[in-house]
C-alpha cells in the first residue's frame, strides 16, 4: 500500500485529562489488526521535554523503552501489548521538545536560507513530517495518532493545526478525527450531562477540526435521547457516537467493549471500506486467562525514585 493510500486516524481528548486516550488508541489498533489490517500507532506529547526519560514517574508515569533503546511515553506499552504486529520505536513517540529541537537545528545550519522561522509553517510541517516518517519506514493501512493533552491547552495548538492541515492535504476520505470526551453523571440527580462535551467539541471546532466520531466516557451506556442531543449540538452522526463504559476487571476488556460498540466498523465506514472478517480469537483467549486464572504468581518491580 502506498503512502497516499494509507488512512490516518487522529484521536484528541476533551473536558479533562486521564480519560483513556492511550488505551482507546491501542484498542482500536487491536480491532483493526484483528480484521487483517496493518496498523501502527504514534503518541504526540505537547510537553517541551525531549523525552520522558528525565521526567519524574510521579508526574508522567514510568517510561517505556522501545526495541531501539528510546525512552518513550508509557502509552507505547499499551500500543505494543494490544497489537500483535506493532513493534514500537523512537519514531512512535514525539514531543514538542523534539519538534522544536529539530527546527532550531535546521535554522542554525542555515537550512531556511534566512527566512523567518515560525510556528506555521515550520513547526507544523515538522509535526506532519514525524507522522509521515512512519509510512516511509514500512507500509501500513492505518496510522493511528494520539494527540496528548486536552483540547484548549495552549501547548497542543500546533499539533491541532498540523492535523487540520493533513486533513486538507489528504482529503476527508483519508483522515478521520475521533474526539474522546467525558459525559459526567450528577450523582444526586442520576442524570448524564452533555454540556461539557458540547463545549469541548466547540473548542475543537475553533481550530478548524470537526470530529467525525465522538467517544464518550460514561458510567453507563448513553441513552438514545442523549445521543440525539449530542448529535444535534456537536454535528456528529448519531451512529458515530460511541459509549466508552467504565471497565470493572481489566483494561484488556476494553477492545471487547469497543467491539460491542462497533467502533472499528464506524471507522471503516468513514473511510468507505467494507469491514473484513474479524478474527478475535487471540484476544478472547487472553480475556479468558485474565478472568479465570489457574494460579497465582509473585512479581517484583524495580523502579527509580
Amino acid at each position: 500500500m502506498s503512502r497516499m493510500s494509507t488512512r490516518y486516524i487522529f484521536i484528541t481528548g476533551g473536558v479533562c485529562s486521564s480519560l483513556g486516550k492511550g488505551v482507546t488508541v491501542a484498542a482500536l489498533g487491536c480491532l483493526l489488526e484483528s480484521r487483517g489490517y496493518r496498523v501502527t500507532l504514534q503518541k504526540m506529547d505537547p510537553y517541551i521535554n525531549v523525552d520522558p526519560g528525565t521526567m519524574s514517574p510521579f508526574q508522567h508515569g514510568e517510561v517505556y523503552v522501545t526495541d531501539d533503546g528510546a525512552e518513550t511515553d508509557l502509552d507505547l506499552g499499551y500500543y505494543e501489548r494490544f497489537t500483535m504486529h506493532s513493534s514500537m520505536s523512537r519514531l512512535n513517540s514525539v514531543s514538542t521538545g523534539q519538534i522544536y529541537n529539530a527546527v532550531i537545528q535546521r535554522e542554525r545550519r542555515g537550512d531556511y536560507l534566512g527566512r523567518t522561522v515560525q510556528v506555521i509553517p515550520h513547526i507544523t510541517n515538522e509535526i506532519k513530517n514525524r507522522v509521515n516518517l512512519l509510512t516511509r519506514e514500512a507500509e501500513y493501512d492505518f496510522v493511528i495518532v494520539e494527540i496528548g493533552g486536552t483540547v484548549g491547552d495552549i501547548e497542543g495548538v500546533p499539533f491541532l493545526e498540523a492535523i487540520r492541515q493533513m486533513r486538507r492535504e489528504r482529503g476527508r476520505e483519508n483522515v478521520c478525527f475521533i474526539h474522546l470526551t467525558l459525559v459526567p453523571t450528577i450523582s444526586v440527580a442520576g442524570e448524564a450531562k452533555t454540556k461539557p462535551t458540547q463545549h469541548s467539541v466547540k473548542e475543537l471546532q475553533t481550530f478548524g477540526i470537526q470530529p467525525d466520531i465522538l467517544v464518550c466516557r460514561v458510567n453507563r451506556p448513553l441513552a438514545r435521547d442523549m445521543k440525539e442531543k449530542l448529535s444535534l449540538f456537536c454535528n456528529v452522526a448519531e451512529t458515530n457516537i460511541i459509549s466508552a463504559r467504565d471497565i470493572q476487571t481489566s483494561i484488556y476488556e476494553i477492545p471487547e467493549m469497543y467491539r460491542q460498540e462497533k467502533l472499528d466498523t464506524v471507522v471503516l465506514k468513514h473511510f468507505q471500506m467494507e469491514p473484513s472478517r474479524l478474527n478475535f480469537k487471540r484476544w478472547s483467549n487472553i480475556l479468558e486467562v485474565i478472568k479465570n486464572p489457574k494460579k497465582t504468581v509473585r512479581i517484583a518491580i524495580c523502579g527509580k525514585y
